[in-house]
């Protein structure tokens, strides 16, 4: 595969550019960024500079008027010893990398059930209301520790709807995918739900594993859901079972308490069931901290 600069280096050529020497030798090495590069490296000789004034010539011409076909990318110069001769290299600009660490971050998190603007929300820019003041700043604790510890305690954010839990967990999980580390952020509601359809595709066994095994999983919206046995026990009970075993970091928003969530375990369509309930609070709890998160319904104005 062809680098780049002969990408771009085949693509100036075809240009059939003509070149006076004399004009060459006085708009180019006069040029600031040519005589700093000049200057950094003594080694290189009057034979070199006469030898390379056409790329010299080309570099000054795309540094002053960037061309289409390198948008994105920037001239810069290097001198190839084996050649001796000072040759062009493109490097992404700054505003491409920038663009491009976006990009990849937001690859890096998984929404399953949940809208693709969570992926915009940046945890610094949160409105920091003093409802909420606590809550980021466990947040940022748990980024601290996260730093040190890919193994730290998440949290369990409780409290009525609308008062920012999801935008502030999408915030953290924006915020660890910029670190490198893949999150998934699946809506349980949604996500139990949906589980014939990984029974049909034959895909829940794959799900399962790959969300029991993600280094940031988020938990949205947990107990609004409609369960079975089936599904607390061997969807999220293994999901949770299995994180616990691994210590793998594990939030969850929610509308009730830890206490009021065992109430809602122990009750499936089926009858009730303290002791699995209690059984998969334990998980819970070792998994996260709660936390309350108080305040106005913020809907529509985050």
């Amino acid at each position: 595969m062809r680098s780049l600069d002969e990408i771009f280096a085949e693509k100036f050529k075809k240009r059939n550019l003509e070149f006076n020497k004399k004009e060459l030798a006085t708009s180019a090495l006069n040029y600031p960024a040519v005589k700093t590069f000049i200057a950094e490296h003594s080694e290189i000789s009057q034979t070199v500079l006469t030898a390379s004034l056409s790329n010299l010539y080309k570099f000054v011409q795309q540094k002053e008027h960037p061309d289409k076909i390198i948008a994105g990318y920037e001239p810069v110069l290097s001198f190839n010893k084996d050649l001796n001769l000072i040759e062009i290299r493109y490097t992404p600009t700054q505003n491409k990398r920038s663009k491009d660490s976006i990009l990849s971050a937001k690859r890096r998190i998984e929404l399953i059930d949940l809208p693709e603007r969570l992926k915009d929300i940046d945890l610094n820019e949160i409105d920091q209301s003093p409802e909420r003041k606590h809550v980021l700043n466990e947040l940022a604790e748990f980024i601290n520790d996260f730093s040190k510890n890919k193994q730290a305690k998440g949290l369990y954010l409780a409290g009525d709807f609308g008062v920012g839990k999801t935008y502030m967990l999408a915030g953290l999980a924006n915020l660890i995918a910029k670190n490198g580390y893949k999150v998934a952020f699946l809506h349980v509601p949604s996500f139990i739900a949906s589980l014939s359809r990984h029974i049909k595709s034959n895909s829940l066994q794959e799900e399962l594993e790959h969300l029991s095994s993600v280094p940031v999983l988020i938990f949205d919206d947990i107990g609004a859901e409609t369960l079975s046995d089936w599904s607390r026990d061997d969807v999220l009970g293994v999901i949770f079972q299995k994180r616990m075993d691994n210590v793998l970091p594990t939030f969850f928003s929610s509308n009730i308490s830890m206490d009021a969530l065992e109430e809602h375990f122990a009750e499936t369509k089926s009858g009730i069931d303290e002791l699995k309930a209690k059984r998969l609070m334990q998980r819970v709890s070792f998994l996260s901290k709660e936390v309350i998160v108080s305040g106005p319904n913020r809907r529509g104005i985050l």
